[in-house]
């Protein structure tokens, strides 16, 4: 068992009536949830605020679906204003990949223009950049960004990529695979002065930015609601602020389809909607109970221990540095390198993500980039330093032995 330095950890959040954070999610307490990146987590209280909308609307879908679109717009204006944006700006979407691909199936055409997306994207939004291009009779292209590339290289990286035939940029805001920022902001400003438009894919930002879309003069910006904001999942932000925003039609046609944007978007037919309407529930109980600045500031300081006594554990276990060298690092997302050849591609890291989860009771991410494994912590207010010394103290030594039997020809 590695010896784990267990000094200084954060303090624990807690309620206000002193019970522990975690006590206000459903979360399983036999499993350690140390990836909340991934799919979110729902508190209690806009769990129960999704029951009641849910109730009313099967109490009398006939006058429920009818007015929906008015508590959709409400339900936006609440929302805009966690996210600083302008009420007509914003419109909901089921998740950054849906707005993206209202992005792909709306922009007017660019015949054989390229769509430059970078080698951190995200795989689903990138495969729709693909099938983009291919629809335009052009190619994608890929920008390489090295993982420790610091927000000048990672610039000069993406908008040397930039050319005559470039029709579109798509740039996360924070990368997935590899847990780092994106200069966004000054790539958006380049790709402007060149007429390029851009799509910034900020999935993970919402909670974890104060004001996201500061500095970011992009064309669409699509987030999640439903990650780091906690909100029910299906919830998602799509900002558009140019031009290009009258051209973004939902994908599905309904009876809204000749309004303005974002109103359009408001109506879609029978959809369960209630995720958007109890959104901003979970976003105000984040910021009454402990305030967002708090929750940012305990979310990075737990994750720089969690990345230290994991990081030490494998270097311990396998004599080799498994720190990770990000340039532009994510407050409560971190990489730590895995030994070889655990989760080399990204088919292996979701057979790895499977195999913690039921033979250790861990719900876990594992990532691939050019061509290694990692493990990505992510860190929320009811996570605590004994979810991640667990890790460090039982998961380590076990995923040591898995890799020393795989590299020997061993099975999973």
């Amino acid at each position: 068992m590695p010896t784990i330095d267990l000094a200084p950890a954060p303090r624990p959040l807690a309620l206000p009536d002193g019970r522990p954070a975690a006590a206000a999610w459903s979360l399983d307490p036999t499993v350690k949830h140390l990836n909340h990146g991934s799919f979110g987590a729902v508190p209690l209280a806009a769990q129960r605020e999704q029951d009641r909308q849910r109730r009313l609307m099967e109490a009398s879908p006939v006058q429920w679906f009818p007015a929906l679109p008015g508590k959709i717009a409400a339900a936006r204006s609440a929302l805009a204003g966690f996210l600083g944006v302008a009420v007509d700006d914003l419109a909901l979407v089921p998740n950054a990949s849906a707005g993206a691909s209202v992005a792909y199936n709306s922009l007017p055409a660019r015949p054989g223009g390229e769509v430059l997306v970078t080698d951190h994207g995200y795989g689903a939004v990138t495969m729709g950049a693909e099938r983009l291009a291919r629809r335009w009779g052009g190619t994608l292209r890929t920008a390489h960004v090295p993982l420790d590339a610091d927000e000048d290289t990672a610039y000069a990286c993406v908008t040397a990529a930039m050319g005559e035939a470039t029709g579109l940029v798509v740039i996360d805001h924070i990368t997935s695979a590899t847990a780092r920022w994106m200069p966004v902001g000054r790539i958006a400003a380049e790709a402007r002065r060149r007429g390029i438009p851009v799509l910034v894919d900020g999935a993970h930002v919402p909670g974890l930015a104060a004001d996201p879309l500061a500095g970011v003069d992009c064309d669409i910006w699509v987030g999640n609601l439903h990650k780091f904001g906690c909100a029910p999942r299906g919830t998602a932000a799509l900002v558009a602020r140019t031009a290009l925003r009258d051209s973004l039609f939902p994908l599905i046609d309904s009876w809204g389809a000749r309004d303005p944007f974002p109103h359009r978007f408001d109506t879609q037919g029978t959809v369960d909607a209630t995720s958007y309407l109890a959104a901003s529930t979970a976003l105000d109980f984040v910021g009454d109970t402990w305030g967002w600045e708090t929750a940012r500031t305990y979310m990075e300081e737990l994750a720089d221990y969690a990345e230290r006594i994991v990081a030490d554990a494998f270097s311990e276990l396998t004599g080799e540095d498994c720190r990770v060298d990000v340039g532009m690092p994510v407050g409560a997302l971190r990489l730590v390198r895995l030994p070889a050849p655990l989760a080399a591609t990204h088919p292996e890291a979701d057979a790895l993500r499977d195999r913690v989860a039921r033979e250790l009771g861990v719900a876990a991410a594992f990532t691939s980039f050019g061509g290694a494994g990692y493990l990505r912590l992510s860190t929320h207010v009811y996570n605590t330093a004994a979810d991640f010394e667990y890790f460090a103290e039982h998961c380590v030594p076990t995923l040591g032995a898995w890799s020393r039997n795989d590299s020997h020809g061993g099975h999973r």
